[in-house]
């Protein structure tokens, strides 16, 4: 009895050795270089693209009669709009590696460093959210259309599937807000906290967040349920058939063994590559959920720096964003590896 506890003990632990050998840390650390040379060339390139762009932030200011021509010169000056965009790229680039400066914002008043981690936060959590939420709905939902092929269950769920990958986003986020309006106030709408939220307790102000999330949640769930439930369906399918399957079944396996541990093992691999893209896609999707439903995310900072041209906000908000990506995409690699240490890393690149 013993034996079989310290056994199952150390399976864990065996994983995890497995998974940090020195093939993973070389792994790890090329990706990570790699990475860094990726957001170092999708700065540059967005520095060009915000410098072509006509008009900056002082434009804006040359507008208002209240502030003067000399106030206008004075923070051309401080901001160094008046130098060439390689010095300016350069000053912004040393403050972000030295110190973690991505500047100031001019709109909002702020440090972009402090603006951006509180912002991180909330579209991580509306991102990491709609993924489990959608892989605990589309994972079993594919693999009982696999299972029941040809059946009514199976047509229904691929009626469904088809109705929900058609469904633009933004139509989702307009139906659910016009739903919530007539469930009001089941559902609120706008921003991710009430406004006694300072008052609850620590357990009500997960729950008052979480109540938040609902709406912009689903939003941001339906497209990429139908695709993973599709997508689910099509590798079981594949699976089934494979020869190892019909075997297992020759050998009189109960059939749940042979779907659930033989088949969906191998099915579930080329979901969990994916499992990156679709981080990068809700990242890049999450402005719509955000917008809607007014969620203090990145998207939603990124369009307001866009549109006011706060230069510093746009730079540091996209380099956040890139950074997010290229760490979603390492944990999946990692993920799978895990999952199957038969894979070789450098078959993923």
């Amino acid at each position: 009895m013993t034996q079989t506890h310290s056994s199952q003990f150390n399976q864990p632990l065996n994983r995890l050795q497995n998974l940090l050998d020195s093939e993973t840390i070389f792994y790890i650390v090329k990706r990570v270089l790699q990475g860094l040379l990726t957001i170092l060339l999708a700065s540059i390139l967005s520095f060009i693209i915000i410098q072509l762009a006509p008009g900056d932030y002082l434009d804006i200011l040359k507008q208002n009669p209240k502030i003067s021509p000399e106030t206008i010169k004075q923070l051309n000056t401080i901001y160094q709009f008046d130098k060439p965009w390689h010095i300016q790229y350069w000053r912004w680039l040393v403050q972000v590696v030295t110190h973690f400066n991505f500047g100031y914002s001019f709109v909002y008043n702020r440090s972009v460093s402090s603006l951006l981690i509180e912002r991180i936060m909330a579209t991580l959590l509306l991102a990491i959210s709609s993924i489990i939420i959608t892989w605990l709905i589309a994972i079993p939902l594919g693999i009982l259309s696999a299972v029941k092929q040809g059946s009514w269950t199976d047509r229904i769920l691929r009626v469904i599937s088809y109705f929900g990958q058609g469904f633009p986003s933004f139509i989702t986020a307009l139906i659910l807000l016009i739903l919530a309006q007539y469930l009001s106030p089941l559902f609120p709408v706008g921003d991710m906290t009430s406004l006694n939220h300072a008052e609850l307790s620590p357990l009500g102000k997960i729950l008052d967040i979480g109540w938040h999330m609902i709406l912009p949640t689903i939003a941001l769930s339906i497209t990429s349920f139908a695709g993973l439930m599709r997508l689910m369906r099509g590798q079981m399918l594949d699976v089934m058939r494979q020869d190892y399957i019909q075997t297992a079944r020759a050998k009189g396996l109960p059939e749940d063994k042979v779907i659930y541990v033989h088949a969906l093992r191998n099915a579930i691999n080329p979901l969990i590559t994916l499992l990156g893209f679709e981080f990068a896609s809700l990242l890049g999707g999450a402005f719509i959920a955000e917008f809607f439903f007014n969620w203090p995310g990145l998207g939603r900072l990124i369009l307001q720096a866009v549109t006011a041209q706060d230069i510093y906000l746009v730079m540091g908000s996209l380099t956040m964003g890139a950074t997010m990506l290229i760490v979603g995409n390492l944990l999946a690699d990692l993920l799978l590896k895990a999952v199957d240490p038969r894979i070789k890393l450098e078959n993923l690149e």
